[in-house]
């Protein structure tokens, strides 16, 4: 199992515009081997490139349907939303934002365009949790985080805990 440090706020490749992918070789299946690895044993149900240093556009997903049921991942490589239908609030973490989580509105329906990992490409429609997951996720490709979608106050407020947590630990 080859495992990554996942990079929590404010580590400012968090806020980069991940770069495209256009070669589908070994390195790439080593770099989505590793990102599964981590987002499982983190314990995670989605994680972007960007979370682990990689600035590229990559995601990997948990789409198991039921706690028990063995783990299997989906891999979106430059991801890109293009449609979004409805609204929903759903409560939020993100593995690179420490001890918060939010509700946060998001599309309820969403249809993503994306390449396998062969480079094919592939649309997929979804709704509910799991495009949730998808928008949080390929945020991230974005430089965005979902603290950008709370108000300036519990936004200020979390900055200003995690500034003080950081001046403890030097």
């Amino acid at each position: 199992m080859n495992l990554r440090t996942i990079l929590t706020f404010p580590n400012p490749v968090l806020r980069q515009k991940a770069k495209e992918i256009s070669v589908f070789d070994d390195s790439l299946q080593s770099l989505i081997s590793t990102m599964i690895d981590t987002m499982y044993d983190a314990p995670g149900v989605g994680l972007a490139a960007p979370q682990i240093g990689e600035s590229v556009q990559l995601i990997v997903v948990d789409i198991s349907k039921e706690d028990g049921e063995e783990q299997k991942s989906m891999v979106m490589i430059n991801p890109t939303i293009t449609e979004k239908e409805g609204k929903q609030v759903d409560e939020e973490g993100c593995l690179s934002v420490l001890d918060l989580t939010a509700s946060v509105k998001r599309s309820k329906k969403v249809t993503v365009c994306y390449q396998d990992i062969t480079g094919e490409k592939q649309e997929l429609t979804t709704e509910d949790r799991f495009a949730v997951v998808l928008q949080h996720e390929i945020d991230h490709l974005n430089g965005i985080l979902f603290i950008d979608y709370l108000s300036t106050l519990k936004r200020s407020l979390y900055k200003k805990k995690i500034k003080k947590t950081l001046a403890a630990k030097k």
